[in-house]
């Protein structure tokens, strides 16, 4: 969840992207990788916050 906050500091490439983006893409071209990485990165972790507060609320109801 913090990532999401600091989404602008985080440096994500895998080692394969890295290797194509290094043999001559532009910086525009990095950073768009970088943000596309990070935006998928995240989804999963806030699809699983949402779904566990969900099952806490149930569980905790009075």
């Amino acid at each position: 969840m913090l990532l999401s906050l600091f989404a602008n500091l985080v440096s994500a490439q895998c080692a394969m992207c890295r290797a194509v983006l290094e043999t001559g893409a532009d910086a525009q071209t990095a950073k768009s990788l970088n943000d596309g990485i990070v935006y998928l990165m995240v989804i999963p972790y806030v699809l699983v916050g949402i779904v566990g507060y969900a099952v806490y609320k149930q569980l905790n109801k009075k």
